[in-house]
Formats: C-alpha cells, sequence, structure tokens
C-alpha cells in the first residue's frame, strides 16, 4: 500500500488532520477517496467550500486556504488497525510538520485523532481550550467515515463552528 501526499505549505487557516489514508485513498492517492467517506459533503455543506469537491480535487482545498494530512502515513481498511507505536510516531512527525508550517487551526477528524496526538482523554466537539502546538489553534470534529453512528447534520453543525475563530 502506498502512502499518499501531504497537501501543506504556510500560511494555511486550517489544517485537516484524519487518522490515515483508507485503502481506496491509497490506491488512488487522494484524501477522502471512499465513497462512503462523507468529508467532501461535510465541507460543503457546512460552508467550508464553495462547491462540493471529490477527492481528485483534494489539491484544490489549499486555494481556499486548507491542508490535509494524516497522523498516520500506513493506508488501513479501519483506524483500528493502527497500532499504538504508529500513533507515537505519527503525532511526532505531525508536531513537526504544525510547527514547520504553524496553520491557524488544526482541525483533528475524529476524536481518536486528537486524543492520539494531545494524550487528553477528555475530549469535547469544537474548539479546545488549549493547543497542542503552541500557536495552532485545536478543533476536534467527528470523523467523517460512513461508519459514525452520528447525525449527518449534526456532524455538519460542528463542522460548521470551523467558521467562526475564537478570538
Amino acid at each position: 500500500m502506498n502512502s499518499i501526499p501531504d497537501h501543506l505549505r504556510a500560511g494555511l487557516k486550517i489544517v485537516f488532520i484524519g487518522y490515515n489514508p483508507s485503502i481506496m485513498s491509497s490506491e488512488t492517492g487522494h484524501h477522502y477517496a471512499n465513497p462512503n467517506n462523507r468529508f467532501w459533503n461535510i465541507l460543503f455543506q457546512a460552508g467550508l467550500t464553495p462547491k462540493k469537491l471529490s477527492a481528485f480535487e483534494d489539491a484544490a482545498l489549499l486555494e481556499y486556504g486548507y491542508g490535509l494530512t494524516n497522523i498516520v502515513e500506513r493506508p488501513t481498511r479501519a483506524a483500528d488497525e493502527i497500532t499504538k507505536e504508529e500513533y507515537i510516531e505519527g503525532a511526532q512527525k505531525l508536531r513537526e510538520k504544525l510547527t514547520l508550517y504553524m496553520p491557524e487551526a488544526a482541525c483533528y477528524v475524529g476524536k481518536g485523532v486528537y486524543q492520539a496526538f494531545s494524550g487528553q482523554r477528555q475530549v469535547t466537539w469544537g474548539w479546545q481550550t488549549g493547543s497542542a502546538v503552541q500557536g495552532v489553534k485545536d478543533f476536534v470534529a467527528p470523523s467523517s467515515s460512513g461508519l459514525v453512528r452520528m447525525k449527518l447534520s449534526d456532524i455538519i453543525n460542528i463542522y460548521r463552528e470551523l467558521l467562526e475563530f475564537p478570538g
């Protein structure tokens, strides 16, 4: 399986951080490529993009001031296949990326991503009171996986909060 390229640069407003690539993302080379993943639909319906992008347009997120990366590079069928060691190594690499590129905010696409990165166990949706990387605001959103049992409208409402940065 192939890892997929990050879409990162300095000066981004938000970097979306997933668990790891899906098998389909690995096969296509694009983020959130599984048709059961609702990421692109969520961004559009939350008002973060002016149109619904496809996975094949993932690099276009840079035009909107958004970036993409994952905490773990290895593709898997499900996030529960990721090892503790992979999370530890991935967290170090992610800290280096966030420190280098310094986006205004990091949106962790799944509580487990933020828990693995920050070491915090009690996490709420939305803006966090602290920052895992100084100078980068932390936001925790539900995973966009089709396996998530939250109503889509509730997920979209959480992502909509990204439109209003805390002071």
